[in-house]
């Protein structure tokens, strides 16, 4: 089989150390050539990792891509706002595109880049990596079986873990909505997408609530410093003392949190970026203001009606859903693996156990990159999370924090007319 190769424009947590590192534990089928990133630490990281020769390590994407095409495909994965110019130059120069979700907080933007990889002919898949795991993959296969008749209606909770939130969205780089990208995007493209997934249907209504409640100011503990390192007096008895998480919590080191922390992970490295940076900062005081919590009720053409919860204040960073049909029931919880359905005619119960592996979203990324290894070595028009796709749901979240902020019921045909027409 070919080997793919392939050009990194971005080599942070998950450029560099979820996609990238596919191609360290699977050389037979990706090899990373070149590697554009700003920061010199990260940069020389991958290049090492990967033998990449000092001419094909940039600090710009703009440089990589001025230059000729040298690799069959580009995983574009800088931060949320700043997708939009390397993937269509990379679409242009005639590579295929891997690119971090979200595709970008700018509606006409996003349209734009469908378009893009349709005009050019090229992959554009995007990273949503559930629609590759075992879980939903076979959720999908027993509706689509008829195992609980015709669908009805879903609830969808995702659970984003109050340690996964202080680090990304209270202290971290999606903190705040005019930088990155609103929550419901940034965090919940993925549940968007599914959810369209499995209902098979376009969206045609779509209203929200939400708001940020707890990580602010007025919250404060009396006395909390600025940072937790400046004799916080609540270190013993706060669930977000920094370096209690990052040197404890089992996911700072498993889910690779303590990198962006600090690129040196000894204790003194880790101390003294914790001092400095932003992630030794009191939750209380740091300059975020996305949601922490946020419902979201969607109808659909088929007349299914969605209502997908995302909060912060959970122990476990998970995702449970609950179908709702006409001839049955079905519930499961993605990161235990477990589907059960219910039929009402017969009363009969059954338990599906998955093997789900603990990394990597139960194992999605390590499927979402061997399928798009096979689908750039098949020059491959099908793709299962490619931008035809992946553009309506990215559209119904930006919807939905619309009526979050307005108040108002979202028409799905009208925003999308609204678009088109800037």
């Amino acid at each position: 089989m070919k080997q793919i190769t392939a050009v990194l424009i971005g080599a942070g947590l998950r450029g560099g150390w979820v996609y990238a590192a596919y191609a360290e534990a699977h050389p037979e089928d990706m090899k990373i050539v070149a590697v554009a990133e700003p920061d010199e630490e990260r940069r020389n990281a991958i290049a090492k990792l990967h033998d990449i020769p000092a001419e094909r390590c940039y600090r710009d994407y703009a440089e990589l891509l001025s230059e000729e095409k040298m690799a069959d495909c580009a995983l574009v994965c800088t931060q949320d706002t700043m997708h939009f110019e390397p993937v269509t130059k990379a679409l242009e120069k005639g590579y295929h595109v891997l690119c971090e979700k979200p595709m970008s907080p700018d509606a006409s933007e996003i349209v734009t880049m469908g378009k893009m990889a349709e005009k050019y002919n090229r992959i554009l898949m995007i990273c949503h990596v559930l629609r590759y795991s075992s879980f939903f993959s076979r959720i999908k296969e027993l509706l689509s079986e008829g195992k609980i008749g015709k669908m009805i209606s879903i609830q969808h909770i995702e659970e984003v873990g109050y340690w996964h939130h202080a680090h990304s969205f209270v202290r971290g780089n999606w903190r705040r909505a005019d930088e990155t990208s609103p929550m419901i995007l940034q965090k919940c493209c993925h549940d968007m997408d599914i959810l369209l997934w499995l209902v098979g249907s376009p969206c045609q209504k779509v209203s929200s609530f939400g708001n940020l409640t707890y990580f602010k100011e007025e919250n404060a503990p009396e006395g909390a410093p600025e940072r937790c390192l400046d004799g916080c007096p609540y270190r013993d008895e706060c669930a977000f003392y920094a370096p209690g998480f990052y040197f404890e919590h089992p996911k700072a080191e498993a889910d690779g949190l303590i990198y962006a922390v600090s690129t040196e992970t000894d204790r003194e490295s880790v101390i003294q970026a914790l001092k400095t940076g932003p992630y030794g900062r009191c939750v209380f005081h740091c300059d975020n203001d996305v949601v922490d919590h946020q419902v979201v009720n969607l109808e659909f053409e088929n007349q299914v009606t969605v209502n997908m919860t995302m909060c912060a204040f959970t122990e476990n960073c998970a995702r449970r859903i609950h179908i709702m049909g006409t001839d049955g029931e079905l519930s499961g919880d993605m990161e235990k693996g477990i589907i059960e359905l219910r039929n009402f005619s017969t009363g009969e119960k059954e338990t599906i156990q998955l093997h789900t592996p603990s990394t990597g979203h139960s194992g999605s990324d390590t499927n979402m990159m061997k399928d798009f290894v096979k689908y750039v070595r098949e020059d491959s028009e099908e793709v299962r999370s490619g931008a035809s796709v992946s553009v309506e749901s990215h559209l119904i979240a930006l919807a939905a924090e619309q009526s979050r902020v307005t108040g108002r019921t979202v028409d799905l045909e009208q925003f999308r007319q609204d678009i088109e027409e800037k």
